[in-house]
């Protein structure tokens, strides 16, 4: 009885093989790579696409999901049948004189944080005292002290006028306000 299962068993393994021989044969057998391509089936001439045979090895090729047709223009940044070019639909767009509004109270953002970067810089050039601020209690005989003071009281006029050019820089983008020309 157990020659018996053995013999069984032998049977189902040889068929199961014999079974994934054929389908291989059915499938040609023969692996092809046409560039990135790898394919069972390269055409009439396989030379001719640049495909070779792909020889020993096993090989798994998982491929991948492909992108909706649909969500391609989406994804391309902008509307195709946007007006003007802008990637705005007309109900995304905002109305002139709301523009205008937005861009006054952008400009009085501006022109106050400009007036407080001005005060910052005035006060800061005074504390440095062009390079000669007056010395501490603690500094009067520690040397490397006030020099790390002095040094800075210099980055922070540096910094302030950074400041101070950077709110001017942003202030001449915006349009012009009313009544001012350029």
């Amino acid at each position: 009885m157990v020659k018996q299962r053995c013999r069984v068993g032998a049977v189902v393994l040889a068929v199961a093989l014999a079974g994934a021989a054929l389908t291989a044969a059915a499938q040609g057998g023969k692996i092809w790579r046409c560039g990135n391509e790898y394919t069972n089936n390269p055409g009439p001439d396989p030379a001719a696409r640049g495909c070779r045979e792909v020889l020993g090895g096993n090989l798994t090729i998982v491929e991948g999901t492909r992108p909706a047709a649909a969500s391609a223009p989406a994804a391309g940044g902008g509307a195709a049948g946007s007006p003007a070019g802008n990637g705005r639909t007309a109900a995304e767009r905002v109305a002139p004189d709301q523009q205008r509004q937005r861009d006054l109270e952008a400009r009085r953002i501006l022109e106050q944080e400009l007036r407080r970067a001005q005060e910052r810089l005035e006060q800061a050039r005074a504390d440095y005292a062009g390079g000669q601020p007056p010395r501490l209690a603690n500094e009067r005989t520690d040397g490397p002290r006030y020099q790390a003071r002095v040094e800075e009281l210099r980055a922070r006029v540096e910094r302030a006028e950074a400041d101070v050019a950077a709110l001017q820089r942003e202030l001449a983008r915006l349009p012009p306000a009313p009544g001012e020309g350029r």
